[in-house]
């Protein structure tokens, strides 16, 4: 349960203003369908994200948990910083999928931009850290349905609402403390 949990929290915290919730917004404004926005969302999402978790357990694996535990400690520090670093979204990997409809548009999107994301190498990390990777990968997929859900259904109005200079902060500390307690030996 602590991994589900913890996963969740990170990821929910970790996709507030960050590219992909900037994208959710986008396709939200541009196609006015939002049951089939959130199913590409999540489609790409477990894609993705269980992709990332099993790199993530195949690394721990193959390098031992000695040494495992240095590279995530270290791992989940820079991802504190990393959320610090404000995201921009490049409009034209959605534009460049007109013709193909809502749903597919929306799902290769979704899973191009979780390339090399934030949430994504967290999710690598977390996969690494904590089983069963099934755990894993559906508390990050909740995660990122928690953050982008929202704001495919009320968009702007939750994003001018929300701080997202105070998230991103909350999250950066969840990470460096998520380092430093891996590093201690008492993470998962």
């Amino acid at each position: 349960m602590e991994a589900f949990l913890l996963s969740t929290g990170i990821v929910a915290l970790a996709e507030m203003g960050d590219k992909t919730q900037l994208l959710s917004l986008v396709l939200a404004a541009r196609y006015r369908k939002p049951w089939p926005i959130v199913a590409g969302i999540l489609v790409a999402t477990l894609l993705n994200h269980a992709l990332a978790g099993a790199v993530g357990a195949w690394i721990m694996a193959a390098v031992g948990a000695d040494l495992m535990r240095w590279i995530l400690g270290a791992s989940f520090m820079a991802m504190g910083l990393w959320m610090l670093v404000p995201d921009r979204l490049d409009e034209s990997e959605a534009a460049a999928l007109r013709g193909w409809g809502v749903f597919l548009t929306t799902t290769w999107a979704f899973f191009l931009a979780e390339m090399g994301d934030k949430t994504q190498i967290a999710t690598v990390a977390l996969g690494a850290q904590y089983t069963p990777l099934l755990a894993v990968v559906a508390g990050t997929t909740l995660g990122m349905m928690l953050a982008n859900a929202p704001v495919v259904f009320f968009g702007e109005a939750i994003t001018r609402r929300v701080p997202i200079r105070l998230v991103h902060s909350l999250a950066a500390a969840i990470f460096v403390v998520m380092g430093v307690a891996v590093l201690l030996g008492l993470g998962g």
